[in-house]
């Protein structure tokens, strides 16, 4: 019945190696072309502030010479003062665009970066568990936050400041090579050398950077990963192990950062050190062209100043190429992400089949990337309305055999038909709604209890309290919701921190169950609940729909013994166990091979 062959589970492992590559600025830049699609018309308008700032901005340096040798030598003071008026207009006019261009680009800005965070998290609402089982919780943190926030730093603050660079060194050039192509093509030459340095340490500045981002990534799982399991690290009295780690990950980050700093700002006194150069080369020149009566005090004056205009905007390249260095190295990181698929799709079929056993597993196979194979060729069915029980020893599959049935993963080979249909054609929406989940260790929300057991629940989501309390005692679970002081509105911390774990697993439960899924499938679900509270939720599941199937993942024997039929999974293998009897002695031998 399989529709094609199933892809091995995919590796999600995000990159750890950062690859020097090399890349020329218009190939680079195209990289980000795709993330300013939707900022066309503020782009534009930032483009034409930055055009009419440069042109006003060159146009400076040749009022200032004519006014020297026009009316200055001559004594024309009426002269002056009308240049000094039309250079006050520029300068206002430079002025009213670049707090334009300014203003627009930090909205350009803003926008990227809420459009970029959307689009990351969104992804990741796309990707399977085998992603988040692979990657570290802190380092994608850290790429949604600190990596999408370079981006926004470039973009608002350095992008215009990079252009308009480019536009008036480009027509400082033009000015300098026009008023005299022999000495301004002496005035150039240590900006030749600008490039060929540049272009020989960009690949090396840029895989700086990228190391520095990744260590910030690392920074951020060690401290997420920490801070989660502290009570852990409180109970067995081992903070010098905590700070000691830490203290490793942040040197690691420091020594990065510090790499980072020294490669960022490494073109610095290079390219400071080539404007003096230029700027000794056309003084020399220039007055020994005077004394030759090939040039004039004025024009000498104007031309240092395009000089000016030529190599500071190279001095500000300096910092803003290692900005776009990090922007750079950000974007690869996020991209990285973006460029993911989920290996589960859903497949497409005109055949549709019928069955009256809810579950089937047809030669069903599966292992982890990397990994051996947890389970080899396995076959059964779970008929409608009965209780099955999968027992075993620790690791010998149990928890994956469930995580098969709720499509948490695709098997390596074979096919599992959820009502005869492959689950791969199977919806999202229908299949969650098809089946329930109870995990051993429960993941609340902040918020309420209502909106905890009603998360994902689009049937009742709009219900009122009356109406929730009236569905919550028709399906049983009265007795549960009052065990909470405040009813549905008792308020739920991060994560349930505020709560029991048996409680938390009471909301799971209810969770579930008001979804009136087809199947229930409860691994470890009443590991941590008192005797008390196990005999109540047994007798809720007891009041199920008769056609709804249970398959219970439980150590514990009174968990079991109700069940229609005993499943021992071990080894790769699933074997019906028969009698409890049988299945305890399979339990028993299974933990002594194991």
């Amino acid at each position: 019945m399989n529709l094609k062959k199933v892809p091995t589970p995919m590796k999600y492992q995000l990159n750890k190696e950062t690859k020097q590559q090399s890349e020329s600025l218009i190939k680079t830049l195209k990289k980000f072309i795709p993330l300013l699609s939707g900022e066309k018309r503020e782009l534009g308008f930032a483009l034409l502030a930055l055009l009419i700032n440069s042109i006003l901005q060159l146009v400076a340096p040749a009022i200032i010479g004519h006014a020297v040798d026009s009316y200055i030598v001559t004594k024309q003071f009426n002269g002056v003062l009308s240049s000094a008026s039309f250079l006050l207009i520029i300068y206002l006019g430079s002025l009213v665009t670049s707090r334009m261009q300014t203003k627009l680009m930090g909205t350009v800005g803003q926008h990227l970066l809420f459009n970029l965070r959307n689009a990351i998290f969104q992804k990741l609402q796309q990707l399977p568990v085998a992603f988040f089982n692979q990657n570290k919780a802190g380092d994608l943190i850290s790429r949604i936050n600190n990596d999408t926030d370079k981006l926004n730093q470039f973009f608002s603050q350095s992008l215009m400041q990079f252009v308009g660079s480019i536009f008036m060194m480009t027509g400082a050039a033009i000015f300098i090579v026009a008023l005299n192509p022999r000495l301004g093509s002496a005035a150039l030459v240590p900006a030749l050398g600008i490039l060929i340095i540049t272009n020989l340490l960009t690949a090396w500045v840029k895989q700086k950077n990228a190391t520095s981002l990744k260590a910030t990534g690392g920074m951020s799982a060690e401290i997420a990963e920490s801070l989660n399991n502290f009570k852990v690290v409180v109970a067995f009295d081992r903070r010098d192990y905590f700070k000691a780690h830490f203290g490793e990950v942040n040197q690691t980050n420091f020594e990065a950062a510090t790499s980072a700093g020294i490669a960022n700002n490494i073109f610095t006194p290079i390219y400071g050190l080539a404007a003096n150069l230029a700027q000794v080369i056309v003084l020399f020149y220039g007055i020994y062209l005077i004394s030759q009566g090939q040039f004039t005090v004025g024009l000498l004056i104007s031309y240092l100043t395009y000089l000016t205009r030529f190599y500071d905007p190279i001095r500000q390249l300096a910092s803003l190429w290692s900005t776009f260095q990090v922007a750079l190295a950000g974007w690869d990181r996020i991209s990285e992400i973006l460029a993911l698929e989920n290996d589960l799709p859903i497949l497409k079929s005109d055949k549709t089949s019928k069955s009256k056993n809810v579950l089937e597993f047809s030669e069903v196979s599966f292992g982890y990337p990397d990994g051996k194979e947890i389970l080899s060729n396995i076959n059964f069915k779970l008929a409608e309305g009965k209780t099955y029980a999968l027992v075993g020893p620790t690791g010998g599959g149990k928890t994956t055999t469930a995580s098969l049935m709720a499509r948490l993963f695709d098997p390596t080979k074979g096919t599992v038909l959820l009502n005869g249909t492959d689950i791969r054609q199977v919806s999202a929406a229908k299949r969650s709604s098809k089946i329930g989940f109870i995990l051993q260790e429960p993941f609340l929300f902040s918020g309420t209890v209502r909106e905890n057991i009603l998360y994902g629940n689009n049937v009742h989501q709009k219900y009122s309290n009356k109406e929730l309390l009236e569905l919550i005692a028709k399906s049983n679970l009265q007795e549960i919701i009052k065990r909470f002081n405040d009813g549905l509105d008792t308020k739920v911390s991060a994560q349930g921190e505020t709560m029991s774990l048996g409680q938390k697993q009471l909301i799971a439960f209810m969770r579930a169950v008001l979804r009136s899924p087809e199947l229930l499938i409860l691994d470890e679900a009443t590991a941590n609940i008192d005797t008390v509270t196990e005999q109540l939720l047994d007798e809720i599941l007891k009041n199920l729909p008769k056609t709804t199937t249970k398959v219970v993942i439980a150590h514990r024997l009174n968990t079991i013994e109700s069940a229609d039929e005993i499943f021992f999974v071990n080894a790769g293998r699933i074997k019906r166990a028969g009698s409890l009897k049988h299945a305890i002695e399979m339990l028993m031998h299974g933990k002594k091979e194991s």
